[in-house]
């Protein structure tokens, strides 16, 4: 593993998800890989999960980690390039990440999309120009496209708790109160979709496709009680248009995830990132019931991180 961005940094998934369960079995039984090593943490955009996670698997594995905020701890940075720069901009991108890449061995990097201009979030501009200038290896905290620590987790709350050798997952789309990007549920297919004992099934109004390069392999189906038939695992989330590129296109209340929508799977257990909109995307009565994971999942995050870290460290 060089750098870990989505599901292809993964490698042998089965392998990463061994060493993910055995480090959560033993949490602070690798601190010789981090030994003498500092982690960065680079957030371009608000963060409470990711950021405490990360600082706390670092710690996990004997590291050190600073946490920096763009633009409010540091000078306002010019992603231009070529930029002449004689306006409100103090510093270039390139010799700050070049600077911070000094002063780490793990750069890990949160940036965020404008959700105005399709071309440039899934150019992943500022992500790739952090990987440009970086000298050591970097991790996605989150980019304009994809939330990979999150899936991962996702992935290791499933394997550790499900029943049966094959399961159902299903995610579906749910309300929202603004228009939210697509990272979260792209990487949950870019990941999901390549699990060889899961079946996967995707499930939205019409109108919220997804890009395709992610949905690979997946099933979509825009009945979502039909989709939640016989479902093991169920992840809601909201997102806004890909084809009409960060619209909301409607808000249907009835997609709002309620314990009759849970009552059509086979006893599924329950999925969500966080922050969730109670009432909105899902009815307290589901986020409440012993069937939700949503806590152990997010405990998770420092089992994703933790274990990233051990392989770029190592």
């Amino acid at each position: 593993m060089k750098n870990f961005t989505s599901f292809a940094d993964a490698g042998d998934y089965h392998a990463l998800l061994k060493q993910a369960l055995e480090i959560k079995a033993n949490p602070y039984g690798y601190q010789h890989i981090g030994r003498n090593k500092t982690v960065g943490l680079i957030f371009f955009n608000p963060s409470l999960r990711t950021r405490l996670s990360s600082v706390k698997a670092a710690y996990n594995l004997g590291a050190q980690a600073w946490v920096l905020n763009a633009g409010a701890d540091s000078w306002t940075l010019e992603m231009a390039d070529g930029a002449v720069m004689n306006g409100g901009t103090q510093e270039h991108i390139k010799d700050a990440i070049a600077v911070m890449s000094q002063y780490c061995d793990v750069l890990g990097v949160r940036t965020f999309p404008t959700l105005k201009d399709k071309a440039e979030d899934y150019g992943e501009v500022v992500f790739n120009k952090i990987l440009q200038y970086a000298t050591v290896p970097v991790i996605s905290l989150e980019s304009a496209t994809l939330h990979p620590l999150q899936s991962f987790a996702d992935l290791i709350t499933v394997a550790e708790t499900k029943q049966k050798e094959r399961v159902k997952v299903v995610l579906t789309w749910a309300p929202h109160v603004r228009a939210l990007p697509q990272c979260v549920p792209n990487s949950f297919c870019d990941w999901f979709s390549e699990i060889d004992w899961v079946d996967f099934v995707i499930t939205h109004p019409e109108g919220y496709e997804l890009d395709p390069k992610f949905t690979k392999g997946a099933r979509i189906e825009y009945d979502q009680k039909k989709a939640l038939e016989g479902a093991d695992y169920v992840q809601a989330k909201n997102w806004s248009s890909y084809r009409d590129y960060g619209q909301v296109l409607q808000n249907d209340p009835a997609w709002m995830l309620t314990p009759e929508h849970m009552a059509l799977t086979d006893g599924a257990k329950f999925l969500h990132c966080l922050p969730v909109r109670r009432n909105v995307e899902v009815s307290d009565a589901v986020l409440d019931a012993p069937g939700s994971l949503i806590i152990q999942e997010a405990g998770n995050r420092t089992i994703s991180m933790q274990t990233v870290l051990h392989e770029l460290l190592k």
